[in-house]
């Protein structure tokens, strides 16, 4: 059976399936789910299936797709579970993190993900989802047009306490490989004198859908931009570290600085669509990654959720 979440018929939709099957026996219906409503929802939270272990949520995202992908140039710490499972973030449980589409702030991110609960937090600990084509509508055409026209610029400065290591971000040691994958990637990189990288890369700040054509809004500047800090925080911080040493940052593709107004309008639409949801334990669900944003609220207690990314996409080439 498969419906919407809320009366409204916005995402996600949830497939509950018709009992006493094994998982391997929900596969196929699980499959026509995804191929008939995923690019419609963007959103499916699969409810009720026998998905108790790293596992099981493994073998069942593993019926959709043979191009699981490993966790490659990524923002937030997460551990491999196992073979291509991950945490979903490992910041501190007080930490919210605001709604955004996974590896916007590069050329290549993947199309599918999908998010499991092993373990429901006593209170908290949504995963807050958003249509990013609604998000795209809701901006004022003056804000997208401008981004538009300008791109978005990431600055990352790695490790020294203050973000993650660039030998995790990298999955290497080798500060070789670093430069390799950089170069292919289209991103400048800098060794500083402490021995500590630091990167920039100009991305989209909006994208078309290669499947069904539509646009979406597709950065991460409201995230990465020292504007997402607390104003404490992001005061401490400066008083450490000069601007362009920040563990990241975002301005305009041509290097000049965004408005924070214009973010803080940015900030308010994806507020506006914002829909969560309490987690089950055993739910999982599939996102359309250019369809839809995700997040995180603070939670209390011991939370699982867990993430498996497929489907590579390059920008402006065929996914």
């Amino acid at each position: 059976m498969i419906e919407p979440l809320s009366s409204d018929g916005s995402l996600p939709l949830v497939v509950t399936p018709v009992e006493g099957r094994t998982l391997d026996g929900y596969l196929a219906a699980a499959r026509h789910y995804a191929e008939a409503f995923l690019p419609v929802s963007g959103g499916l939270l699969f409810r009720g299936l026998p998905i108790g272990s790293v596992a099981d949520f493994e073998s069942f995202v593993g019926g959709f797709t043979s191009s699981l992908v490993s966790y490659e140039f990524g923002s937030t710490p997460r551990s491999r579970v196992q073979r291509q499972v991950y945490t979903s973030t490992e910041y501190p449980p007080h930490q919210h993190i605001p709604l955004h589409n996974e590896q916007a702030y590069t050329r290549e991110w993947p199309m599918k993900i999908w998010f499991y609960c092993g373990q429901a937090p006593e209170e908290g600990g949504y995963t807050p989802i958003a249509d990013s084509r609604e998000v795209y509508r809701r901006i004022p055409a003056c804000i997208r047009e401008h981004f538009n026209r300008k791109q978005v610029m990431y600055m990352r400065n790695y490790g020294n306490g203050l973000d993650v290591p660039w030998q995790k971000v990298f999955n290497t040691e080798d500060p070789a490989v670093v430069e390799a994958f950089c170069r292919t990637n289209g991103i400048l990189y800098e060794w500083k004198a402490d021995g500590e990288l630091r990167t920039r890369q100009v991305a989209q700040a909006i994208a078309v859908h290669p499947l069904t054509g539509e646009t979406v809004w597709f950065n991460q500047a409201h995230l990465f931009h020292v504007s997402n800090l607390e104003p404490a925080v992001r005061e401490d911080l400066l008083a450490v570290v000069a601007e362009e040493d920040l563990p990241r940052n975002a301005c305009y593709g041509d290097g000049s600085p965004i408005e924070s107004d214009l973010l803080d309008e940015i900030r308010d639409v994806y507020r506006s669509v914002a829909v969560q949801f309490s987690w089950q334990e055993g739910d999982v669900m599939m996102l359309d990654n250019m369809l839809a944003a995700h997040g995180r609220t603070p939670f209390k207690g011991r939370r699982q959720i867990l993430v498996a990314m497929a489907e590579p996409c390059r920008a402006g080439h065929p996914c």
